[in-house]
């Protein structure tokens, strides 16, 4: 079933340690926020390590009522640049499974 010389405990053991240090990561990026800027700093966004976005900040240069729809890009802009750097460090600071080989 299992292959030879493999010991069940030390990869039971491991699998919990790489819970464990899932759940802290995990727990560290909800308290994270992660702040991205669009239209050469016209709107900034925050969002927290989970994606939630927690603040906008719109220029007044940034508003021209004849152009909404530019306004809304540099929106989503900001909000993707924010999500990206989120997704980012959560890449780097969970733990590697390679070594359960999974």
């Amino acid at each position: 079933m299992f292959p030879e010389g493999m010991d069940m405990n030390a990869l039971l053991q491991q699998a919990q340690q790489v819970q464990a240090q899932l759940q802290q990561a995990q727990k560290d990026l909800e308290k994270a926020t992660f702040s991205g800027s669009a239209g050469g700093g016209l709107v900034e966004a925050t969002v927290k390590g989970s994606g939630e976005l927690v603040g906008l900040v719109i220029k007044p240069q940034a508003i021209d009522p004849k152009d909404p729809e530019g306004l809304a890009d540099i929106i989503v802009a900001a909000v993707r640049d924010a999500t990206s750097q989120a997704t980012s460090h959560a890449q780097n600071v969970m733990p590697n499974l390679g070594s359960l080989g999974l």
